[in-house]
């Protein structure tokens, strides 16, 4: 047996893999935060994550548009998990080309700055190409670029030996590495240190910018910058607010909440949230205008005192997406405060041919509301600036928002409300009218199983169902439900608080051991049934009667 087989030299592990990975992956975490902490302070909520992130979205495609809405996570409202979806999957890839360039730059360094450099310009362009671009919001991404190349520029110069000298880590030219060298001869527990301080210090950056700004500035001036509750014009719609003749109540047994429904109005924190922000965007209330023009004899600007000194209504109102599945989770009721729109638009005097509202986001979003539906009487439409009882978070709208009645919210639910235009369908082309979404968009008329829930397994006997229906603005007539292939039999339903609103029902059932299914259908005050042949949200809503699977033991 040849016993110097186990002498022979071994092919050395290829040190540089891991440097160059860990290299590459530190600077484009200190680019991250560093755009972070210069969004936070120039122009917040335009870091070149989020924009990037923003055109996502704007680029997408509508299906992959209605995946991410479909994606739930429990203890996050309903419309939440797409945006958090694509925030780790923007964060995985930005992970993947460090990885890359890492990889390329064990043989040649300048490709990992070629990775960063072009990071650094994708979120330029993102930056640039937004629909409300300012120059400020260059500066953001440009620091980032800036500070990426930097970091990686320094992380290889500490990582380079000197020239014949003896390498960092101990070895001299030609001799071992002594310790497990790693980047371009650096030990690998330096190289370790370096980077983790380079990205502890960019992950601090990232999640403490804005916090550092609000102990610089103050909490008012950070407020005007952020529109957060610190806006004085928010405190000044909070006491007014208290001061003033509280909402009609709700009325008693208005829910089944013990039986299983949800409760009549949901708090804010748990109402359902579907835009195409993934940052929410950043106002005060005190820098706030709106703006009508198009097909109008009067063109008309407001500012918030000025939109607050009109008569302010309370009014409980349902939303719902069109997004919602058969069953889905994309509905909720507020008490929403506001103006009334129909005397607004009066005011300005729509010309003759306005067939359509077009509304622009802050961030550039529109949606087209029919003229008609919007001076209908008794529609109700709100120019909402509370809800609740609370001036409107900031992810549902803050300052102000249009609130339609009995239209799905991509036609009627502008958030960050900045622009109103009369004009035509035929000039103008909204978000999702673009998209191949449906122009006229009603409400239909549904219903939903909260209990059972799907697959559960309950004792056999007494079974209370309970869940929700809604129309609006024509409001629910009846619901009837069903036990397997069994007779429909009418529900019970909860006092009506108005056609703007959903309602909920209950039915006392027997079930033996087994499994089952229960199903259930509506009727409106039309005498419009609930229809059984199922349709996909889009484009312009889902049908069909919600079925739930359960088995009794």
């Amino acid at each position: 047996m040849d016993s110097t087989a186990d002498d022979r030299p071994r092919p050395a592990r290829d040190a540089r893999v891991p440097g160059g990975v860990v290299v590459t992956a530190s600077a484009v975490a200190a680019a991250v935060g560093a755009g972070e902490l210069v969004a936070a302070v120039v122009a917040p909520g335009s870091s070149p994550f989020g924009a990037v992130g923003d055109a996502v979205v704007r680029l997408a495609p509508p299906w992959a548009v209605e995946f991410g809405k479909s994606l739930t996570v429990p203890g996050l409202a309903a419309g939440v998990a797409d945006k958090l979806a694509l925030q780790l999957g923007i964060a995985g890839l930005l992970l993947a080309a460090a990885v890359i360039g890492g990889l390329g730059a064990r043989r040649r360094p300048v490709i990992g700055a070629v990775v960063v450099g072009l990071l650094g310009v994708l979120g330029l362009a993102a930056a640039a190409t937004s629909p409300v671009f300012r120059p400020p919001q260059l500066l953001a991404p440009a620091a980032a670029l800036g500070v990426g190349l930097a970091t990686l520029g320094w992380l290889n110069r500490r990582g380079r030996p000197p020239e014949g000298g003896p390498k960092p880590g101990g070895a001299k030219p030609g001799g071992p590495k002594p310790g497990g060298a790693g980047w371009r001869g650096v030990r690998r527990r330096t190289l370790l240190r370096w980077s983790a301080g380079v990205g502890l210090a960019a992950a601090g950056t990232a999640v403490a910018g804005p916090a550092s700004v609000r102990a610089v500035v103050g909490a008012d001036a950070f407020g005007r910058l952020f529109g957060s509750r610190a806006d004085p014009a928010a405190r000044a719609l909070a006491a007014r607010l208290a001061a003033a003749r509280p909402a009609t109540p709700i009325p008693p047994g208005a829910d089944f909440a013990a039986a299983g429904t949800p409760p009549f109005l949901t708090p804010n924190p748990d109402f359902y949230r579907i835009d195409t922000a993934l940052r929410v965007p950043a106002l005060s209330a005190t820098d706030w205008s709106l703006r009508v023009h198009g097909m109008v004899e009067r063109e008309l600007r407001l500012d918030y005192r000025q939109l607050l000194a009109r008569p302010l209504v309370d009014r409980p109102i349902t939303l719902t997406c069109v997004s919602n599945e058969v069953n889905g989770p994309l509905i909720s009721t507020a008490v929403f405060t506001g103006v009334e729109l129909a005397p607004l638009l009066r005011e300005a005097g729509p010309r003759p041919g306005a067939d359509q509202l077009l509304s622009t986001s802050v961030d550039g979003w529109t949606a087209g509301t029919p003229m008609d539906v919007l001076l209908e009487p008794g529609r109700g439409a709100l120019l909402a600036v509370a809800m609740n009882g609370e001036p409107l978070p900031a992810e549902h709208g803050y300052p102000a928002r249009m609130v339609v009645p009995g239209l799905y919210g991509f036609v009627s639910a502008t958030k960050w409300l900045t622009d109103l235009e009369l004009t035509t369908f035929a000039d103008r082309r909204a978000y999702w009218l673009d998209r191949g979404w449906a122009r006229a968009a009603p409400i239909k008329t549904q219903s939903r199983i909260d209990r059972p829930r799907g697959f559960q397994v309950i004792p056999a006997g007494p079974l209370t169902a309970a869940g929700i229906a809604w129309a609006q603005p024509h409001g629910i007539a009846g619901v009837e439900v069903r036990l397997d292939d069994g007779p429909w039999r009418p529900a019970t339903l909860s006092a009506e608080v108005g056609g703007h609103t959903w309602r909920m029902w209950r039915a006392d059932l027997g079930v033996a051991p087994g499994s089952h299914f229960i199903s259930c259908r509506a009727t409106d005050r039309r005498g419009l049934r609930q229809p059984a042949e199922p349709a996909p949200p889009i484009p312009d809503g889902a049908q069909g009667w919600p079925v739930i699977n359960f088995t009794a033991r």
